[in-house]
C-alpha cells in the first residue's frame, strides 16, 4: 500500500513509564473507536509499517497509552513523533452530506446562485476552521466548511452543491 492509501490517526508524543508504553495523541472526532485497536501502521521513513498492538489504555479523551508488541522498552523513545495511520479502506462509508476530507478532492463545487465555482483541490485544516480550496483556472477561492453552506454532496456526479452567503464569492477577483 502507498502512503496516499492511508489516513492520519495521530502521533506518538512521548514514552509512558518504563515498560515500553507510549502516549498516542489521536486526531479524531471519535477517539473511542480506537480504544480496542489490534494493529496500526507507523509511518517510518515515509513508508507505512504495520505494528501489532499489545495493549491500549485510555489516558484521556484524545490520548491513549499504547504498548506495541514489537517495540522493546528501550526502543520506545525512538518512536516519539512517529505518525500513526490506518488504511482508507478501514473507514466506514459516510452518507448524506457527511464526507471525509480526502474523499471530496476533485469534486466540482457549485453555488446555488453563482453556479460552478471550480474544483476542490484540497481541504486546508486550521485550528478553528477547515476550508475548501477551490481552483478554477488561475483563480483560487477559499470557502469555510460549514454545514449551513453545504446543500448536497452528490457522490455519483462528484459535485458539492453550496449555498454561500451574499458577498463571499465577490471578495475574489473575477465574475461568478
Amino acid at each position: 500500500m502507498l502512503p496516499e492509501d492511508f489516513y492520519y490517526l495521530g502521533k506518538i508524543t512521548k514514552v509512558f513509564g518504563l515498560k515500553g508504553e507510549v502516549v498516542v495523541c489521536l486526531d479524531t472526532d471519535e477517539p473511542e473507536k480506537y480504544h480496542q485497536m489490534e494493529s496500526v501502521f507507523l509511518l517510518i521513513g515515509e513508508e507505512p509499517v504495520p505494528f501489532l498492538v499489545e495493549s491500549v489504555k485510555v489516558k484521556n479523551r484524545s490520548q491513549l497509552i499504547v504498548k506495541f508488541r514489537d517495540i522493546a522498552s528501550e526502543e520506545a523513545g525512538s518512536y516519539v513523533d512517529t505518525v500513526l495511520c490506518l488504511p482508507l479502506s478501514s473507514l466506514p462509508p459516510l452518507e448524506g452530506n457527511k464526507f471525509y476530507y480526502h474523499e471530496i478532492i476533485g469534486f466540482q463545487m457549485t453555488d446555488e446562485k453563482a453556479g460552478p465555482i471550480g474544483v476542490c483541490e484540497e481541504v486546508l485544516e486550521y485550528p478553528h476552521q477547515a476550508l475548501f480550496r477551490i481552483v478554477s483556472g488561475e483563480r483560487e477561492v477559499l470557502v469555510p466548511i460549514v454545514d449551513a453552506f453545504i446543500r448536497q454532496v452528490d457522490r455519483i456526479s462528484r459535485t458539492i452543491h453550496l449555498s454561500l452567503p451574499e458577498g463571499l464569492l465577490e471578495i475574489y477577483e473575477g465574475d461568478f
